[in-house]
Formats: structure tokens, sequence, C-alpha cells
């Protein structure tokens, strides 16, 4: 039996989940039953990974002790250290922006392999647990080493000293960043974490429900959320502010591309109606910072938004999370080339918890197509 539904499964739901949900008319998202955005105002990324994996916030003593067990995970297999100049040279082929991201899918897949990681109904739930763990600890190992290979730089020794923002940009520079900077980026690290049944989750738990182990269905996330329409669009967002250029030429080259009917990377949301909370988070982070980027990008927010009201009334479009999450990584020394995969250190968490929960039922995800082709059967003709 079938039934009719929306493209893109859009408004469909199709599973039931605890891990959280986005309200977008309300403007509003949570994990569990935490608003997100409270959460990355006050709590540590580690705490909200324990929140995503465990099922609730630890305690003071419980916090240290997750912080420690994840901090001794970021070390690679020493059968993936080895390959990584390999995968760094064959994945630069995809371009500067991009190779990072196709290299992680490699790497990510041969650490599940060195790793030993089985199809996840072949484990216990602590067994599945563990590897959601180290999978999600060695991103921010993997990512790093691959950008600083394909610039002809060593790659960093991971430490267990730093907390995990902190330790990530500490693998990009080798250097320890100013804690507002590691701070910044942990508030947007726990922003991104989790949001609904995106492409990219929705991939992950299709590919969780067939058993698979669990590196598998983080690769298949992974390949989703390299998509510009998914994770891709930070850096284009910035580059939009490039282009653009001065004050003067927002009128113009915005009023130009709404006339021809072209997107404005940033700006806009399939599921909020109102304006995207993290964006607002990130908005008032960039402003803190302050500097030319941060104000020319409020500017640039306000005059695109009343042009729009003015050209497509009662439509809804504001900044999505993409647009200053540019800016606050721009601030903080992050390469473009690295936005999107920054995005993927955090959102490996929330696929991860996905993927446990999808795997506590044995339902494989089968939706069926409606065929529209010529009607059968044909006769085949003669060779």
């Amino acid at each position: 039996m079938t039934a009719q539904v929306p493209r893109g499964l859009a408004g469909v739901v199709v599973t039931e989940t605890t891990l959280g949900d986005v309200r977008g008319r309300e403007g509003f998202y949570h994990y569990r039953e935490y608003s997100a955005v409270e959460l990355a105002a006050t709590r540590s990324f580690e705490d909200v990974w324990h929140l995503m994996i465990e099922g609730r916030l630890p305690t003071s003593t419980e916090s240290a002790e997750f912080a420690r067990r994840v901090a001794e995970l970021r070390t690679l297999p020493d059968e993936v250290r080895a390959a990584l100049p390999a995968i760094a040279r064959a994945s630069a082929s995809a371009g500067p922006d991009a190779g990072p991201m196709a290299g992680l899918r490699s790497a990510l897949s041969l650490t599940g392999a060195a790793a030993g990681f089985r199809p996840l109904y072949d484990l216990t739930a602590d067994e599945r647990r563990d590897d959601a763990l180290l999978i999600s600890a060695v991103v921010p190992t993997l990512l790093a080493a691959l950008y600083r290979l394909g610039q002809g730089l060593e790659p960093v020794p991971p430490r267990a000293d730093l907390g995990h923002a902190a330790h990530y940009l500490y693998l990009l520079t080798g250097e320890e960043p100013a804690p507002e900077y590691a701070r910044a980026v942990e508030r947007y690290l726990v922003s991104t974490i989790d949001h609904g049944f995106n492409a990219s989750t929705f991939t992950a738990r299709v590919i969780a429900s067939t058993g698979a182990d669990l590196a598998a269905c983080l690769v298949g996330g992974i390949a989703a959320l390299s998509g510009p329409l998914h994770g891709g669009a930070p850096s284009r967002a910035l580059d939009t502010l490039d282009e653009i250029g001065t004050p003067d030429r927002i009128q113009s080259w915005v009023r130009e591309r709404v006339l021809a009917g072209d997107r404005i990377m940033g700006f806009g949301h399939p599921v909020y109606r109102t304006e995207d909370p993290r964006s607002r988070m990130l908005r008032e982070i960039a402003t803190g910072f302050g500097g030319p980027l941060a104000e020319f990008a409020v500017e640039v927010e306000r005059q695109v938004e009343a042009i729009l009201a003015e050209l497509k009334p009662g439509r809804e479009l504001h900044t999505n999370v993409e647009f200053y999450a540019g800016v606050v990584m721009e601030q903080c020394g992050l390469p473009r080339a690295m936005f999107t995969p920054t995005f993927a250190v955090a959102r490996v968490v929330g696929w991860a918890a996905n993927v446990l929960e999808q795997a506590a039922d044995s339902k494989i995800i089968r939706p069926a197509a409606r065929y529209v082709g010529p009607p059968p059967p044909v006769p085949v003709p003669a060779a």
C-alpha cells in the first residue's frame, strides 16, 4: 500500500524521537527538553554531548569524567594516521574549499574499519555508545590533519587537556586559542549539534536502519552535509558579503538578485518562518567582537530584509545560521575552507545520537517511489 506525500517529504512525520525538535513558526528548537540556544549560552560542548548520548545533563562530577573520557579518544589509529597524506592528496582535486570534507568521508570510513566497528545490530547498547563516542571524538583530529596536510603542513598531535572547541582550534593552528575565540566557536558548535530531521540526519538514520556500522552511518551524513544546499553555505554567505563589497552597493546588488529570482546565500530556511534563533545568537557574538565585518553584515541584513519586504510582500525571509556563522568563524580566525567542516565537528554528535536511537528500532526504512515512465510491459525488441 502507498500514500501520496509532498515532494521532498516536506512536513511528513516518519518516526518519533526524544532527541529534540524544531518549531519553525515559533523560531525555537531544543535538545531533549532544553532550549538549544540556552544550552549554548550556559553549558560546555561536552555537557551537551553527554545530554544527547546519555539522555540527561551531567552532574559536575560526571561532566569532568565525560570530558576526560572523550578527550582520550582523540588519537587516531596508526593505520589511519599513515593513510592521511594520501587521502589529503587525493581529495585536493575536489578544490580548496571541498578537500577536507571530501577527505573526511574516506578517513572516517577507514577509522571505523581500523577500530573494528561491527554492524549496529550485532552490538549491545553499551558497545554502540562506545563506537558513537569514539567516532565523534576523532572527527576534529581528522579534519584538522587533512586541512594542514593540504596546506603543506604537518598535522598537530592531539592533546587531552583542552576542551573540545579549544582543542579543535589548536589542532588547526598549533597554538592555543584565545579563550574568547574558543568560547565563541564552542557556542556555535553547541547550537549546531542537532536540528530536526534535516537531510543529513535523515540519511544517517536510513543507513542505521539497515544495521550498518556506526562509521558508515556518519559517512552518509557527511556526504549529505557536503552539499551546498545543506552544510556548504557559511563560506558562500561570506562570499556574498565580499561580492557586495561596500554599503553603497547593497541596494543595487540585492535588488538585481531578487528581481532575477536568484538565491541570496545566508537568507531563508525551509523550516523557520521567523528569525532563526541560531542566527540571533551568532549575531550577538559577532557584534560583541565588533569590527567592520560585523557592522557590514548587520547593515546587509537590515537592507536585504527591507528590500525583500518591498519586493516580496508577505514572504518571511530572514538570515539563517550560515550568515552570521561565517562572520563569527572569520572573526575567530578559522579559514573559510573549514567552515563546513566545523559544522561537521558538531553535527557528528547529533548524527551519532540519532543513529543510537534508530538502532533501537529494527524496522528498516524503505519508502516507495511512484513510477511515471512508459506503461509496462512493452515487448523487448530483438537484438
